[in-house]
Formats: C-alpha cells, structure tokens, sequence
C-alpha cells in the first residue's frame, strides 16, 4: 500500500533530493555540484523555467540574481505580476540545477549544459511540474523554449501561446545583457506581444 504524503512534504522531499544531487559532479560535468532549488507556496499557479543558474545565481542563492533578473521582474510587472514579490508568485526552476560555467574561450555568456546534462536533471524537472501543476509555464529561452515546443527559432515562437499537456506555454527569450536578440526593435515587439497573452491570461486564470 502507497501512502500519499501531504503536496507540501512530497514537494520538500523533491527539493531534498535536489540540492543533495551532485551526478553531474561525478561525471565530471562541472567541478562542484550546488544544486539549487526555490521555495514553493500554494500560490505558485505560474512556473518560470530558465536554461541553467548563472554566476550570479550560483553566488547569491536564488534564481535569476543579475541584471536578467531585473528585465524579467519588468516583463512580469508589465503583465500584471507584484513588481516587488513576483519572485513569490511564481514556482522559478530551470533544466539543470548548477551553474555549468562560463562559455569556453571565444564564446558569449555561460556554457550551455550537454544533453548529458539535461538528461541528468530532467526528473527533477518532470517532478516539479507533477507536484507544482503550473496553469502557465514561461520557457526562458531557446534551450527551455524547445524542451517544452520543439526545436523553432525565436523569431518564430516568440508571442506565441501554447497549450502543451494541460497547461499553457508562453515562450520569452532569455533576458540576458549578452542577447543580441533584443536589440531588434522587431524582437522587442514580439515580447510586447508575448507580454500582453500573458498579461490576459493572468487575469482569465486568476494568477
């Protein structure tokens, strides 16, 4: 006989389990493992899901810690969200759990983990959307945006919607200072774009 443990302790285990994981450590794909995690409360009906931590996630211990963090908090404001607590509103996760370095030598920004590597954290993430059950999940960037819609360029899915196993996808690309993306004022209207689905669905679903 299976015993069901109350949402909060099964999602406290899940987050035990995460930040004890050091696999990628032992596959020599990175040379320390700190997993992260971010805590959960029953609100949480949005989930933000990002490629990897960053070197400023990794340092202060919560997701999406540099200036990236900033422009998300603005596109969330700009959809209705706390601008002061929308870190409390939404569930923020990502495809593997620890900082995979910065890019190698001649490369932009930080090292994009292996298929290896996702495939190592990938229960993690199948977990958290069990138990979390997010109405709307935000894929932050390319690597987020393909594992939830396929491969696309973001030229394509960018101000798009998606229903994907019951619940909706909204793609953004990665608010990152690197991302040449956004300087093209077109991009930028496809986020306008992207931000105003989002900002009509947060009212229809009561986010």
């Amino acid at each position: 006989m299976t015993i069901q443990l109350p949402l909060a302790d099964e999602i406290s285990a899940l987050h035990e389990r995460i930040v004890a994981c050091r696999a990628c450590e032992a596959a020599g794909y990175v040379p320390a493992a700190r997993p992260l995690r971010h805590p959960w409360t029953e609100r949480q009906q949005t989930m933000i899901v990002g490629q990897a931590p960053g070197a400023q996630t990794e340092a202060k211990r919560f997701h999406f810690a540099g200036p990236g963090g900033v422009l998300l908090g603005r596109w969330l404001a700009r959809a209705g969200y706390d601008p002061e607590h929308w870190r409390e509103q939404c569930y923020i996760t990502s495809l593997t759990r620890c900082f995979p370095g910065k890019a190698p030598r001649g490369g932009r920004g930080d090292r994009k983990p292996s298929p290896a590597e996702l495939a190592l954290c990938r229960p993690f993430l199948e977990d958290e959307l069990r138990l979390v059950k997010p109405k709307v999940v935000l894929a932050i960037g390319s690597m987020a945006i393909e594992y939830f819609l396929g491969r696309g360029s973001l030229d394509q899915l960018v101000g798009t919607l998606a229903e994907v196993d019951r619940r909706l996808v909204l793609p953004l690309p990665h608010p990152s200072g690197v991302s040449r993306w956004l300087n093209d004022p077109a991009h930028q209207q496809l986020v306008e774009q992207a931000l105003a689905k989002l900002a009509r669905v947060r009212v229809d679903l009561g986010l």
